[in-house]
């Protein structure tokens, strides 16, 4: 049996609570497959356009009320919550129908970052919706950092401060060696900074496959799982020169790194965190494709491996 980190993006859940819910319905399915085939799966998700609405939400309601604005942190926890909670129910579901001895359960988990990170004086983390004229100007005005994504429009920007250490890390060890099917550190976790001995929640946003990283380290994972939209990562992507990559060395992946070959918004972090866990100790494995590869991939027959 290998114990897997499985990281989903926040954008792949959907942009409303009804689509969110059939969109995991569906994945649960390709979820509970490698549990029947053996595996053992720590689930982690994103929350990068949820936790912007869940912020706006609160904004809107408390101009006309008395309802407070609502720090990121706590919107942090809040996606944790009702995101674990989707996919919670709908695994959980998949594995009652197939009569499965396996307990499923989500965890809300916290992460520490360094106060001092240069994140928190130069916020690189678009979050939310796309922003329309007057909501820039608006945000401009009360000095919030906005940003240009991908061309597609601005969005509010959020420091992503490197995790350094999942305070819940050892319960989800413990845990998981009981054979647990755990949801844990949602959106990355709810960033927390140390003060004065306590541990105090600031408002920012942690790269989600960093911490996926991150935990897998902590827990000893065989394996970290970071599903995209196409199955292979791939050099000089969308031009007449692409080259798909199977297996690759950690060497060789960090020198394609190196050359520029994958965009900051998109497939770098993923890079990152990958070569953060396959060079984390022997036998360590990041496998990055998609999600109706899955069984294949773990198999070494699809995607992208790399390799220590």
């Amino acid at each position: 049996m290998s114990r897997i980190v499985l990281a989903i993006g926040g954008n792949a859940l959907g942009s409303t609570l009804e689509e969110q819910r059939n969109i995991i319905k569906e994945t649960s399915r390709s979820i509970v497959d490698l549990v029947q085939a053996g595996h053992q799966i720590i689930l982690t998700h994103g929350n990068g356009p949820q936790v912007g609405m869940v912020h706006k939400a609160f904004a809107l309601a408390s101009k006309d009320s008395a309802v407070e604005e609502m720090p990121f942190c706590e919107c942090v926890a809040m996606t944790q919550g009702y995101i674990g909670f989707h996919l919670q129910n709908a695994i959980r579901n998949e594995i009652v129908s197939r009569a499965l001895p396996v307990w499923v359960g989500a965890l809300i988990c916290q992460v520490l970052v360094d106060k001092d990170d240069n994140e928190f004086q130069h916020p690189t983390k678009p979050v939310g919706a796309y922003l329309d004229d007057d909501e820039i100007e608006r945000l401009w005005l009360d000095g919030v950092t906005i940003m240009e994504d991908a061309g597609r429009g601005y969005r509010r920007a959020l420091p992503s401060p490197a995790p350094l250490r999942l305070l819940e890390g050892g319960l989800i060890k413990k845990m998981a060696e009981e054979g647990y099917l755990l949801i844990v550190s949602g959106g990355g976790g709810v960033p927390v900074v140390e003060q004065d001995g306590r541990w105090v929640g600031v408002d920012a946003v942690v790269d989600k496959d960093k911490s996926s990283a991150l935990i897998a380290q902590q827990i000893d994972a065989d394996m970290l799982f970071l599903l995209t939209a196409v199955e292979q990562v791939a050099l000089n992507f969308g031009t007449p020169e692409q080259v798909e990559l199977g297996q690759v060395s950690v060497a060789d992946m960090q020198r394609y790194m190196e050359e520029g070959h994958f965009a900051p918004g998109s497939m770098l972090p993923k890079i990152q965190a990958a070569l953060d866990f396959a060079q984390s100790g022997k036998d360590k494995v990041t496998l990055i494709t998609s999600l109706d590869k899955a069984l294949e991939g773990i198999e070494g027959r699809a995607g992208t491996r790399i390799v220590g």
